[in-house]
């Protein structure tokens, strides 16, 4: 029950991410950056004011990486053994020794029939 509502926030919280994430304007700021003609100033320069969708994407970030975390303890202990050996398992009935083939001889093949000889003898 507890996960399944963990689970409901953690989607909730997942598509508050992504529209923040995608709302925001690019800055031209981070790797792309530092490829050239952007002179230290943008790279050393001070901080960007922080907005509303900056405090927005780190929260839901936070919250889902809290929550994730939560879902993952709690799947690790869940139900069922991981092993056949950790649960109450029924012990093996013993094998009843089956008794050797009888060791026969191979038939004799009988000829295949001849049809009767004429009799000479009247």
């Amino acid at each position: 029950m507890v996960s399944k509502i963990l689970m409901a926030i953690l989607l909730l919280d997942s598509f508050v991410l992504a529209m923040a994430v995608l709302l925001q304007a690019g800055q031209g700021g981070g790797l792309a950056s530092l490829g050239g003609g952007s002179g230290t100033e943008m790279f050393m320069g001070g901080r960007q004011a922080t907005t509303l969708l900056t405090k927005i994407t780190w929260s839901c970030a936070g919250l889902f990486l809290f929550l994730s975390l939560c879902l993952a303890i709690l799947s690790s202990q869940g139900g069922a053994p991981r092993s056949v050996l950790e649960g109450n398992v029924p012990a093996p009935e013993p094998v009843q020794a089956a008794p050797l083939p009888l060791q026969t001889t191979p038939q004799q093949t009988t000829p295949p029939h001849q049809p009767p000889s004429p009799n000479p003898h009247p």
